[in-house]
C-alpha cells in the first residue's frame, strides 16, 4: 500500500469486514465464498474489501464488497457488491471487432463490406493515377476523365499495393506452399500464366490452367504446381501398356478330354 493509500484509508471501514462479509452473504450462497483477502482504498472514506471466490468454474476470481461511510458518521453503508477477476483469473480474451476478424471466404452472398474513406490501402484516382506506370499520353487522358466524372473514384496506394503483394506471397499462391515445393517448374515460366500490369505484375499473374487448383487466382512467379505447361512425366511416370490379350482356344471337346 503506497503513502497517499495509506492517508485515505478510512480505518473504520477497513475494519468492517464483518460488514462486507454480512453485506456479501445477503447476494450469494456461503459456499461460493472464500477467505477475507484484504481491501483496497478507491478513495476518501471508500474501501473495497476483497473475499475469495469458491464458485465453480470462477479459480482466481474475487468478490469485492465496496463500503464508505459519510463524516463524522460511525455507520458503514454498503455501495455494491460484485464479482471480479483477480491477477490470476481465467478471463475472455480481449474484444476484437467483427472488422477485423473477417478472413478471405467468410463472405456470403449478398453480404456487404463497405471501405472506410479514410483506408489508407485506397487514395484518389486523381493523386496517384489509375496506373502508377502509365505514360505521359494515358496522364492527359486521366486529366479529361476526372474533369468528366469518369472512370475509379479511388485506387490501390503504395501501403495497400505492397500489403497486397505480401499477403499473396506468404500464402497459398506463393513459393512456400506445399504444392510450390513440389513443383518441376515455377509459374514464370509456364504458358498458361496471364501477364498483370502495373506493378505488381513484377512478381505475379494470373493461373489460366483449367486443369490446376490455382485457375483463376493470382500466383507468385515462383510459385508451381504439377499443371505447368511444359511438364512432362518421365519413363517411369508413365502409365504402363496394358498386357497384350490371350486368346483362349480352349473347345468343349478339350475339356471334356480332361
Amino acid at each position: 500500500m503506497s503513502t497517499l493509500e495509506r492517508k485515505l484509508t478510512d480505518a473504520v471501514i477497513a475494519d468492517a469486514i464483518d460488514t462486507a462479509r454480512t453485506a456479501l452473504l445477503a447476494e450469494v450462497d456461503a459456499s461460493d465464498v472464500g477467505e477475507h483477502l484484504g481491501h483496497q482504498t478507491d478513495g476518501l472514506r471508500v474501501v473495497t474489501h476483497l473475499f475469495d471466490c469458491s464458485r465453480k468454474g470462477y479459480r482466481g476470481w474475487q468478490w469485492a464488497v465496496t463500503l464508505t461511510r459519510a463524516s463524522r458518521q460511525k455507520k458503514v453503508t454498503v455501495v455494491e457488491v460484485v464479482l471480479l477477476p483477480g491477477p490470476e483469473a481465467i478471463v475472455a480474451p480481449a474484444w476484437v471487432p467483427y472488422r477485423e476478424r473477417l478472413q478471405p471466404g467468410d463472405m456470403s452472398p449478398g453480404d456487404l463490406l463497405p471501405v472506410a474513406d479514410d483506408d489508407p490501402r485506397l487514395v484518389p484516382t486523381y493523386s496517384f493515377g489509375d496506373d502508377p506506370l502509365d505514360t505521359d499520353d494515358k496522364a492527359q487522358i486521366r486529366t479529361v476523365a476526372k474533369d468528366l466524372g469518369l472512370g475509379r473514384v479511388r485506387v490501390l496506394s503504395p501501403e495497400g499495393r505492397d500489403a497486397a503483394a505480401e499477403r499473396w506471397y506468404d500464402g497459398e499462391p506463393g513459393p512456400d506452399a506445399p504444392i510450390a515445393k513440389a513443383a518441376p517448374h515455377h509459374c514464370h515460366s509456364c504458358g498458361f500464366l496471364v501477364r498483370l500490369s502495373g506493378p505488381l505484375s513484377e512478381l505475379f499473374g494470373v493461373c489460366a490452367n483449367g486443369d490446376a487448383n490455382d485457375d483463376g487466382r493470382v500466383v507468385a512467379h515462383d510459385h508451381g504446381c504439377g499443371g505447368h505447361s511444359e511438364v512432362r512425366l518421365t519413363k517411369r511416370q508413365q502409365p504402363q501398356p496394358p498386357a497384350p490379350p490371350v486368346i483362349d482356344t480352349v473347345s468343349l471337346d478339350d475339356l471334356e478330354a480332361f
